[in-house]
């Protein structure tokens, strides 16, 4: 599983851009990988695992702004076409987790 979480949250005081500093911080603490801007992804190896950081997410929501987030399978992740310019690139290599049973 995959998890993608997109966000778009204000940055026009102070207050705004820390309070965006720290949700983007504790993404890439809960193990988060920056796919585009505004876009942080996850690889989990189960439903339930993924279960785990979606609650993480949830509980460092900001109070402003909107957060989605996604799940899917790595069939769907890995059909994703990237498109640099005008030519096709192929997928960056899933980071390595430990994985502990």
């Amino acid at each position: 599983m995959w998890i993608l979480v997109f966000f778009d949250l204000p940055t026009e005081t102070k207050k705004d851009r820390k309070n965006y500093a720290e949700f983007r911080k504790k993404l890439l603490k809960d193990g988060f990988n920056m796919f585009q801007f505004s876009i942080y992804t996850r690889h989990c190896p189960s439903a339930e695992n993924a279960e785990v950081h979606i609650q993480r997410v949830k509980k460092s929501l900001p109070a402003y702004g909107s957060v989605g987030i996604l799940c899917i399978t790595d069939k769907q992740f890995g059909s994703i076409e990237l498109f640099y310019g005008k030519k096709s690139s192929p997928l960056p290599a899933p980071s390595m987790q430990l994985e502990l049973f």
